[in-house]
């Protein structure tokens, strides 16, 4: 029955959401930012709904970590489809996620991906994911934070997977804050029992920015290492809280 609702309401809302999508546009034919921030707003609302259908609850930690006045970097560790939920309906700043390129190809959805400054990224061609990668870096010199998941795919191992180093260039080319996200329990909500829908708590922690200058040089060539480290000791920590 909760799996059924969930289909129902994303159905229902990618419907109704097509007349707010024309308005969107016309928003951003006098603003930019602030058909952003109109998008993201109802991105929040979308995924709120969600994960009221889906009996998700969610605990927040650390966004007091989060700078309030600069564009940063997000990466998270990757379980679930139900991460990028419950990011969205904590996270402080207008924010683009990093998304694979079969998601382009979704209507309605990819549309309002694109309003929220969301990219496509290639993972087996190489020069249209440096496109990617730039055009990443030019939203945050905008003033818009990105969101990326290093791992590359939804991790079903108990260990995170190897960070893929050029996940994190967005950062180092442009100097902002790289804010580790641990996320923990979510793929309880619907990976453990595929294809069923299951009552879950669910926690995202946001830790200490890391600025790539602050790193010695050395080891900021193995920055991705460095980051999967923080998470991965984040992630320890949280396994204490109660599920």
């Amino acid at each position: 029955m909760r799996t059924m609702l969930v289909v129902l309401a994303i159905t229902i809302f990618l419907i109704i959401s097509l007349p707010f999508y024309l308005i969107s546009l016309i928003i951003g034919l006098f603003s930019e930012h602030a058909k952003i921030r109109f998008s993201q707003t109802a991105a929040k609302i979308f995924f709120r709904i969600i994960l009221i259908f889906s009996a998700t609850k969610f605990k927040t930690f650390g966004r007091e970590n989060i700078p309030a006045t600069e564009a940063v970097l997000y990466a998270a560790n990757h379980r679930s489809l139900s991460d990028i939920a419950v990011a969205y309906v904590t996270l402080p700043t207008l924010t683009g996620f990093v998304a694979k390129k079969e998601m382009a190809k979704i209507p309605v959805m990819s549309w309002w991906m694109k309003n929220l400054n969301c990219l496509f990224l290639d993972r087996e061609n190489p020069r249209e994911g440096l496109k990617t990668i730039l055009t990443g870096v030019e939203n945050i010199k905008k003033g818009y934070s990105m969101f990326i998941m290093p791992e590359g795919t939804r991790n079903r191992e108990e260990d995170m997977l190897p960070f893929k180093e050029g996940s994190l260039k967005m950062a180092e080319k442009t100097g902002c804050a790289i804010i580790p996200v641990a996320i923990t329990n979510s793929d309880a909500v619907f990976e453990r029992q595929f294809p069923w829908v299951k009552k879950a708590t669910v926690y995202i922690h946001y830790g200490t920015p890391i600025y790539p200058n602050n790193i010695p040089k050395e080891e900021r060539k193995f920055l991705g290492n460095h980051v999967r480290d923080v998470i991965a000791t984040m992630l320890e920590e949280d396994k204490k809280l109660p599920l």
